[in-house]
């Protein structure tokens, strides 16, 4: 599936940080400017598939965004590590028309951003305190990436095949596995049939199962775990709709996916990154199951008259 187009009314998140100075009360980090941090999650879900020049400069856009929206192209050539038309070609890799139009995007995006902090990666003798800080900033920016990241016409489409699915399987590997835990879960709870299977070889004999009616949930962040996009494959080639729950655009899930449902979010230090990614890929699904139970009131009621405690979505 495509990614959204880019317009300048429309942003996405990561992880992004602000530092105000308060003479009386000192140095405090205070919540990011969520249109600046919604804008990096949209350019990190573009970000999938790029030559390893472009990487470069998209990883110093996505750790440092204001040197880059004051900086020159050779500038930022030059602390990329990379050539000045590698630059431009890094700014149309992710949607823009060139390194002139990336900068115009940054300052629309910025408001009254102050200063900005890129994340730390948290020391070894790192405090209880500091390591729940950075979780809850891990958190808090996942979440801030999905609210512009996702695309609401394939959370409408990834409902739409889940009330007219004949069955739904889940299925994740690692990390990822406790999220599609949650999707039979939430989804079996509305009265969807529903299943997950986490041993990889018993997927895929399920998988040559299906057939066009059924729907698989496959959850990876990298979009490359594979385990799962062998399962994924099977899935597609079986005719079954596969729906990808994935951090970016333009990797081999999202791209093999029917519907893919990215959450974005900016590259995390190695202890938050599965934390933060996990946080916006359950959202995801409460919005889906939501969704679902809105739109189909008559399978809520069967799932109630069948003494399935529903949790609250009010």
């Amino acid at each position: 599936m495509p990614h959204p187009a880019v317009v300048s009314e429309q942003y996405s998140g990561s992880m992004v940080t602000l530092l105000r100075v308060n003479p009386l009360l000192g140095n405090r980090v205070s919540p990011r400017d969520d249109a600046l941090g919604k804008w990096l999650g949209s350019v990190h879900a573009r970000s999938g598939d790029l030559a390893a020049s472009e990487a470069k400069v998209v990883t110093l856009l996505l750790s440092d965004p204001l040197f880059v929206g004051t900086s020159t192209t050779a500038q930022v050539a030059a602390r990329a590590g990379v050539s000045a038309p590698s630059v431009v070609r890094a700014a149309r890799a992710i949607g823009f028309d060139g390194f002139t139009e990336l900068k115009l995007q940054i300052a629309r995006a910025r408001g009254t951003t102050e200063f900005f902090a890129p994340p730390e990666a948290l020391a070894e003798d790192a405090s209880t305190a500091a390591v729940l800080e950075t979780s809850v900033r891990a958190g808090t920016d996942a979440l801030t990436a999905l609210s512009g990241a996702v695309s609401l016409a394939a959370l409408d489409e990834a409902v739409a095949a889940v009330r007219r699915a004949g069955q739904v399987i889940a299925f994740g590997a690692g990390p990822s596995a406790t999220v599609a835990a949650d999707a039979v879960f939430r989804l079996r709870a509305l009265g969807v049939r529903t299943a997950g299977i986490q041993d990889h070889e018993s997927a895929m004999i399920a998988m040559r199962l299906l057939d066009v009616h059924d729907v698989v949930i496959a959850v990876s962040s990298t979009g490359r775990t594979a385990s799962t996009l062998a399962v994924a494959d099977a899935a597609s080639s079986a005719g079954a709709t596969l729906i990808a729950i994935t951090n970016q655009y333009k990797t081999p899930l999202s791209t093999l996916a029917d519907i893919a449902l990215v959450v974005g979010g900016a590259p995390l230090p190695t202890q938050m990154a599965a934390a933060g990614s996990r946080l916006a890929q359950l959202v995801v699904l409460d919005a889906l199951a939501a969704a679902l139970a809105f739109r189909d009131p008559d399978r809520v009621g069967r799932a109630e008259r069948a003494g399935i405690d529903l949790p609250d979505i009010s």
